[in-house]
C-alpha cells in the first residue's frame, strides 16, 4: 500500500479501462465498412473477358447450355455456363476447344 492507495484495486480499475479499449478495437474493426471478406457478385462481360475461358457454344437459354455441359463433363472436360453480355455462353480452357468443338458436333 503506496501513499493510503489500495494497489490491488487500483490495477484493476486499469485493467478494466484495458479490457474496454480491446473491445472498442475489435468491435471498431468488425463493423468497419469498405473491406468486406465477402465476395461480391460477379459483373457481366463480353465473351472474350473470361481470361483463360474461350466460348465453345452459344445455347438459346440456360437448359440448353446445362445439357451440352453435361455432355462436356462427360467426357473430361471441365466447362463453365455463363451469362454474358452477348446471352448464355458455354465456356472451356483454350487448351480443351478442339475436343470440346468436336464433342459438342457430334
Amino acid at each position: 500500500m503506496l501513499g493510503g492507495i489500495d494497489n490491488g484495486l487500483f490495477l484493476k480499475s486499469f485493467a478494466g479501462f484495458v479490457v474496454v479499449a480491446f473491445f472498442a478495437l475489435v468491435l471498431r474493426w468488425a463493423f468497419s465498412s469498405g473491406h468486406s471478406l465477402v465476395a461480391r457478385p460477379g459483373k457481366r462481360g463480353k465473351a472474350d473477358e473470361y481470361g483463360l475461358f474461350v466460348p465453345v457454344a452459344s445455347p438459346k437459354n440456360f437448359i440448353e447450355g446445362e445439357i451440352l455441359r453435361q455432355k462436356l463433363l462427360a467426357v473430361g472436360i471441365k466447362a463453365n455456363l455463363t451469362q454474358t453480355l452477348e446471352g448464355p455462353r458455354l465456356m472451356v480452357f483454350k487448351k480443351d476447344l478442339g475436343v470440346a468443338r468436336a464433342t459438342l458436333d457430334q
